[in-house]
């Protein structure tokens, strides 16, 4: 059974990238929405598996230490010719100081050694998988991804992580051109077209309601 969001929600995250993108995602619902890192809680080790175990375990840790419903992304970027690399590790790809254009030049460079020189060759998929935990353990979970090429050299300075060398498929511009209402702004503003709005449709659906 689902659980509607009302009032103050946690979110579980010290990333300034992803908060800005969950607060204006979260605010034509009236959610109040403070951030793991303003309260100074300590991000959690992330040892799950897969992005769903990992998201659950940020937003359960937050809701334990807040007694507030938490809320949890995690995402990364899956490249079909690394072999799903960097997928859950997206993030520490790019080191402590998050460096993620080194990240970026890391990945081109084992492309161009595997050879993977030509769009067909350089197939990559976000996904972002979503959790809201309550201090009971409850959980909604949802998950969604957005495929696209991967283009060098890297394209625009807006987004942040691997999004400048991302271009979604159907379109001319990488998700470090796009503005960020075209980018993860819901219907009618944008097309929900980032793995991460589409993954908050879905939370959406099943646990908020429109003010």
């Amino acid at each position: 059974m689902h659980r509607r969001i009302t009032g103050k929600l946690v979110i579980a995250t010290h990333n300034p990238g992803k908060l800005a993108e969950m607060k204006e995602l979260l605010a034509p619902y009236g959610i109040e929405a403070v951030s793991a890192g303003d309260l100074g809680l300590a991000e959690p080790d992330e040892t799950g598996n897969d992005f769903r175990s990992n998201a659950a375990i940020k937003a359960i840790a937050a809701a334990r230490a807040t007694k507030l419903p938490s809320f949890a992304d995690d995402s990364g970027i899956v490249v079909d010719a690394l072999d799903g690399a960097p997928g859950i590790y997206s993030a520490r790809w790019a080191g402590p100081t998050k460096d993620f254009t080194a990240a970026m030049t890391r990945i081109e460079r084992v492309l161009q050694e595997r050879g993977a020189t030509t769009p067909d060759k350089r197939k990559a998929h976000f996904v972002s998988a979503l959790c809201v935990a309550w201090p009971d353990d409850h959980l909604d979970e949802v998950e969604a991804r957005v495929d696209g090429t991967l283009v060098w050299p890297p394209r625009g300075t807006a987004g942040f992580g691997y999004d400048p060398m991302f271009l979604p498929d159907g379109h001319s511009r990488t998700f470090g051109e796009m503005e960020s209402i075209e980018k993860h702004g819901l219907p009618p503003l944008g097309l929900g077209l980032s793995h991460r709005a589409r993954a908050f449709v879905k939370l959406a659906e099943i646990c908020l309601e429109p003010r």
